[in-house]
C-alpha cells in the first residue's frame, strides 16, 4: 500500500509547492531520481517518538531553512 501513496504524495507536495518531511526512504530514492521540487527532508531516525521528530526539525531549523532556500537542492538527510 505504501508504495502506491508515494506518488500520490509526491506530486501533491509538487502540485502545491511544498516539502516532503519523511523517514520512508522511498522519498529518499524518488528525490534522487526525479529531482525536485518537491524538496525531500529525509529522516534517519529509525523508531522514535513524535517529540523526538519535533526536536530534530526545531534543532535543524537553520539547516532546513537554507535547504528551502537554495533552489539546486533536493535532498536534505537529517538524523
Amino acid at each position: 500500500m505504501q508504495s502506491k501513496i508515494d506518488p500520490i504524495v509526491w506530486d501533491f507536495a509538487k502540485d502545491n509547492n511544498l516539502m516532503i518531511v519523511s523517514k520512508d526512504a522511498d522519498m529518499h530514492d524518488l528525490s534522487l531520481v526525479l529531482g525536485n521540487p518537491p524538496k525531500v527532508i529525509w529522516l534517519r531516525l529509525g523508531n522514535c517518538s513524535t517529540q523526538q521528530v519535533e526536536n530534530v526539525l526545531r534543532r535543524d531549523f537553520d539547516a532546513i531553512k537554507l535547504f528551502y532556500e537554495d533552489e539546486s537542492l533536493s535532498l536534505l538527510a537529517l538524523s
